[in-house]
């Protein structure tokens, strides 16, 4: 049996802000996010599954992804659980999907997140290998399982 990697790429549009930041992007600000998703596993061999020769049906990768980071970050306003005054922000009706996480919302640390969201998810022989989520057409960030 050969080890595969298979990808899948997702797109949702989010806004954040990065609490103390010494820059532009202390205010918020929208990405349309590219997130690439790589598993890896050998494929299935067994011609009564109706998934052989997969390693994942990239439908049941989807509805993991969807689940567990579109669905919850598309739209979305996220923000650190640091900020100030965010009982207001929250209750302010532009705002109807504000995200507070336990850290600063980088690309970085939303990769760092995301792994961990998809890993729980995966059946047991499949394992994440990497994601690449991509803020804009020439800035991104990477996330490796070898790495970590």
């Amino acid at each position: 049996m050969a080890t595969i990697r298979i990808n899948k790429e997702f797109g949702f549009e989010m806004a954040h802000a990065l609490l103390g930041y010494n820059g532009k992007c202390s205010n918020i600000h929208g990405h349309s996010y590219k997130l690439t998703v790589t598993l890896i596993g050998s494929t299935i061999d067994n011609l009564k599954d109706p998934k052989n020769g997969m390693v994942m049906d990239f439908g049941e990768l989807k509805n993991i992804v969807n689940n567990e980071i579109i669905n919850v970050f598309d739209h979305a306003l996220v923000l650190n659980d640091a900020t100030p005054d965010k009982e207001n922000i929250s209750s302010m009706p532009v705002f109807e999907k504000v995200i507070f996480l336990p850290y600063q919302p980088t690309c970085e640390n939303m990769l760092i997140d995301f792994a961990s969201r998809i890993s729980k998810c995966l059946s047991s022989g499949i394992k994440l290998h990497s994601l690449k989520l991509r803020e804009t057409d020439n800035s991104f960030a990477e996330w490796f399982a070898e790495d970590n």
